[in-house]
């Protein structure tokens, strides 16, 4: 079973999700999301501000991991 947390905004009409079983806390979501949407909890990312999204992609290309899907750019 996967350990995928979800965030949603109903606004932006987007999803992201973490996948926490690949998830290994590097933190390049965080380095490279110019609205800091990312923020690491407990050694794990997590989409706390997702509202501030501008849906550019660069925290799934920089995911060392795959971890990050992310509603806009599939």
């Amino acid at each position: 079973m996967s350990n995928i947390k979800k965030w949603s905004s109903e606004s932006l009409g987007i999803t992201i999700e973490i996948d926490y079983d690949k998830c290994t806390g590097v933190g390049e979501c965080v380095r490279v999301c110019p609205t800091q949407v990312y923020e690491l909890i407990n050694g794990k990312s997590a989409a706390t501000n997702i509202d501030q999204c501008i849906q550019c992609c660069a925290c799934v290309a920089a995911c060392p991991n795959n971890a990050i899907k992310h509603s806009s750019c599939e």
